[in-house]
Formats: structure tokens, C-alpha cells, sequence
């Protein structure tokens, strides 16, 4: 009988640490049930190609940053980062502002890491790739979007080496 109930809480411990991990230890891509991704429902795919040819079109979208902090600090509990990191994150859009990410939107934001292999800034480097081939007519918007949002280090992979291999 004493067996059980130790059994319990070890699977419990386990299971709680598990899911720390996950969360923090996801090379780079946020947790899917956290951050899935979302889209700004207020720009249609028409308003897209006359907004993305205009400068700093994303600029009125964009959240505060009394916002961005707010969220990033509860992002952080909810992903297991320490507070003490605080600095070491950038509260990200999973898909950008320009391809028409929704700019508020929980789903779509996430403590990003500023360091390691696939930073925000490798991302931040994908995502000026893809919002020119999207607003350029070479990448589909909805295409861009879904591949940002479901694995951006595969579209980074994919859009960034296919570049390498052009240059000389």
C-alpha cells in the first residue's frame, strides 16, 4: 500500500517535469498548444498586396510595449523560463506583422530566445525573406503563414539554404 501513493507522486513529479521540458526545451519553435499561430482577420489577401507595398505599413499594428511586457512575463511562466531571464527572450509574433499576423493575439506571440542556434534573430532574417517573396507574389500569403507558424525552422531551412546555394 505504500507503494501506490509513492508511485503517484513520482509519476506526478515526472510528469510535471516532462512537460517543463517540453516547453523549454524545444529547440527554438514554440509549444503548439501555447502558441499555434494566428492571423489578423482584419487584412484580406487584397489589402495585403496594396499594405505590404507601402512603407512601415505594419508600424499602426504593432502592440505597445507596456503590452509585449505584460504578456512576456506570464508567457514566461506558462512556457517554465525564470523570471530571470527576462532579458535573455524577445516576446515574438509567430507569424509576423507582415504576413498579416494578428498583432495582439496570445496565440500568436511567445518568449523567444535571443541566443542559441535558431534565435529570434535567425527567424527575424527568415521573416524578411518570406514577407518579400509573399508580397513580391512569389510565395502564396496563406502559404507563408502556415509554414512560419507550423515549423519556422523548416521554412528557414527550406527559404534561407535555397538562397545560399543561388549566391556565389
Amino acid at each position: 500500500m505504500i507503494l501506490a501513493p509513492i508511485s503517484r507522486v513520482a509519476l506526478t513529479f515526472v510528469s510535471s517535469v516532462s512537460c517543463l521540458c517540453v516547453a523549454a526545451g524545444a529547440g527554438g519553435l514554440p509549444d503548439r498548444q501555447l502558441t499555434p499561430g494566428a492571423i489578423n482577420s482584419a487584412i484580406s489577401e487584397v489589402q495585403y498586396r496594396v499594405l505590404c507595398h507601402t512603407k512601415n505599413w505594419t508600424r499602426p499594428y504593432r502592440p505597445s510595449v507596456s503590452f509585449i511586457n505584460s504578456l512576456k512575463k506570464l508567457q514566461m511562466e506558462k512556457y517554465g523560463y525564470s523570471q530571470d531571464d527576462f532579458d535573455n527572450y524577445e516576446e515574438d509574433h509567430l507569424v509576423p506583422l507582415c504576413l498579416a499576423g494578428a498583432p495582439q493575439d496570445p496565440a500568436n506571440l511567445w518568449p523567444q530566445s535571443l541566443v542559441g542556434e535558431w534565435s529570434a534573430d535567425r527567424k527575424d532574417d527568415l521573416e524578411a525573406k518570406l514577407c518579400r517573396l509573399a508580397c513580391d507574389g512569389k510565395v502564396r500569403l496563406d502559404e507563408a503563414q502556415r509554414e512560419i507558424a507550423t515549423d519556422w525552422i523548416a521554412a528557414y531551412k527550406k527559404y534561407m539554404s535555397a538562397q545560399k546555394s543561388r549566391e556565389p
